[in-house]
């Protein structure tokens, strides 16, 4: 039977009782930071064997006129991200003692998580900028 697109009912029941929360988002943005912490992990590497071989010259580019911006941004982000993956991953480890399952609790924890980890990542980068 072929399936009719304007048929209003969902492809499945539950559908209907999910509900986007807190924890959801910080289980996503975990696999993105972690994702993102090893890009960062080989960007970093690559640029620590480049000074090792004496090519400052190559990748001086980095840090000159608008690209400076960028790689300060992209760092910036990194940071963020590895401040994220570390508190989310206590939070995991807080799960594997079998604490923090209340959905208000986790919700509310997933939501500071997310906010806190801009504490060291703003400490961190206001701290060089003095």
């Amino acid at each position: 039977m072929a399936s009719d697109w304007s048929d209003p009912r969902p492809m499945s029941p539950h559908l209907q009782v999910w509900r986007w929360h807190a924890t959801m988002a910080s289980s996503i943005l975990h696999r993105v930071t972690g994702i993102g912490n090893y890009i960062g992990a080989v960007a970093i590497a690559v640029w620590l064997v480049l000074l090792a071989f004496g090519a400052e010259g190559s990748i001086a580019f980095l840090f000159e006129g608008w690209m400076a911006w960028v790689t300060r941004f992209g760092l910036i982000l990194l940071t963020y991200s590895v401040s994220f993956h570390w508190l989310n991953g206590l939070r995991h480890l807080f799960w594997d003692i079998g604490k923090g399952f209340d959905p208000k609790g986790s919700n509310f924890r997933s939501m500071a998580i997310m906010v806190v980890a801009v504490i060291p990542t703003a400490a961190l980068w206001l701290g060089f900028g003095s």
